[in-house]
């Protein structure tokens, strides 16, 4: 059989409905200038879907220095990997700050957050090692885990039992193989917004023997008293074996990185083959990048503006009743009762109707008959905007509650 002909017949879980959702709710364009407001379809819509945490992807000192270092050095210096002829100072001083910032003593720049956390698994575990991880890990840390050669446990979403119980399982097989054990889980959930249980997590190290890769994405510039991450929020970035975080979120770039050891870090420069084999960052982007740490570093005022809009968009959702689940970060998840069809119209009508983009999450990644809308606010969203939205969103849920959206075509809608 062709191996093509399978396509004709499975076009995935998502894909099946491409010709359905594509351009709307896959694949949406917004453009113009990134910020709370862009425009979508030809229309200017409220903004809450963007990972620009810091607002630094439109700072006008980051898009100078952005603009400088292109034209200065071009997109494509350096050439080739770093291992062979894409080393250069700029990439060891990014990697410098990096590590002074989450108090460790090396990082080593990755090009990509999804494929570094993939490669970095693949690189320090052995078939003779076991991973640990949390049931609700990012798919990056999923397909790394389904690559490793070894064994694997899952423990349930934050619970310490499981853990402990999985770790349990763990030391006894590696008893047997020499092997050790890595365990792995989020600083925060970028779905529910709710914190991996850190602490907690490095208490056990004193009944087990295990390292600890923690991804940070949702964290790094956003959590703790300077912005460090997670760990610095729960005082235990120390016990942090190997901090992964990236430039996509509150850094508003490309890439990613991993702080630890200079043992470890120099293991990873040598072994791991998505960074062997492919280009090093481009000039333009590291320097930006250091810019965009610097910002961090020393205008708290950023994190703090993004705190305000947090605590005013999840305060007000709340005092109107909304489910916001567990979160205790930026992300805001507003959690619904309604079916996936309804869930269609729910966001259509806050497109079309009250101009708001957010995303939304349905079966089968969350239980059928539950909706999920997810906000990210911003430093460089407004109260007048969180005022609006909490409107909006109290409109359509009362709509949705008086099953308008039950059996609405999208004619209607639109």
């Amino acid at each position: 059989m062709d191996i093509f002909e399978k396509i004709k017949k499975d076009k995935g879980n998502i894909g099946q409905y491409q010709k359905e959702i594509h351009g709307y709710f896959t694949f949406p364009k917004l453009e113009g200038e990134i910020g709370s407001r862009m425009k979508f379809r030809g229309k200017e819509v409220l903004n809450w879907s963007l990972n620009n945490y810091c607002g630094l992807a439109n700072h006008p000192e980051v898009r100078k220095t952005d603009s400088q270092a292109a034209e200065q050095y071009g997109l494509a210096y350096p050439m080739g990997a770093r291992m062979m002829s894409g080393q250069t100072s700029m990439h060891e001083e990014l990697e410098r700050q990096l590590a002074s910032f989450v108090s460790k003593p090396d990082a080593f720049l990755l090009n990509y957050g999804y494929q570094g956390m993939v490669s970095i698994i693949d690189a320090i575990c052995g078939r003779n090692d076991v991973v640990v991880y949390d049931a609700e890990a990012h798919a990056c840390i999923l397909d790394g885990v389904r690559l490793h050669m070894g064994k694997r446990f899952v423990f349930l979403h934050n619970d310490m039992d499981s853990l402990r119980k999985q770790l349990d399982h763990a030391t006894a097989l590696t008893k047997k193989t020499g092997g050790g054990i890595l365990v792995i889980t989020e600083g925060v959930f970028g779905m529910a917004g709710d914190l991996g249980k850190l602490d907690e997590i490095v208490e056990l190290k004193k009944d087990f023997n295990f390292r600890l890769l923690v991804d940070d994405a949702h964290g790094f510039g956003t959590m703790g008293a300077t912005g460090a991450g997670v760990g610095e929020h729960f005082g235990v970035q120390d016990h942090i074996d190997m901090y992964f975080g990236t430039f996509a979120k509150s850094m508003a770039g490309i890439g990613a990185f991993i702080a630890s050891s200079e043992e470890v870090c120099d293991y990873l420069r040598y072994n791991m083959r998505s960074q062997t084999y492919a280009k090093s960052l481009p000039m333009a982007m590291v320097i930006g990048l250091l810019k965009r740490l610097d910002l961090i570093r020393t205008e708290p005022g950023l994190r703090e503006k993004l705190w305000v809009i947090v605590h005013a968009l999840q305060s007000g959702l709340k005092a109107e009743n909304f489910d916001l689940g567990v979160t205790n970060s930026p992300v805001t998840p507003v959690y619904l009762s309604g079916s996936v069809p309804e869930g269609t119209y729910v966001v259509m009508d806050l497109r079309e109707n009250y101009n708001i983009f957010c995303s939304i999450v349905v079966y089968p990644v969350i239980p059928k008959g539950q909706l999920l809308l997810r906000l990210i606010p911003t430093a460089v969203h407004t109260l007048e905007d969180v005022e609006y939205t909490i409107q909006a969103f109290s409109a359509v849920r009362k709509n949705l509650e008086a099953g308008k959206y039950t059996g609405t075509k999208l004619a209607d809608v639109l």
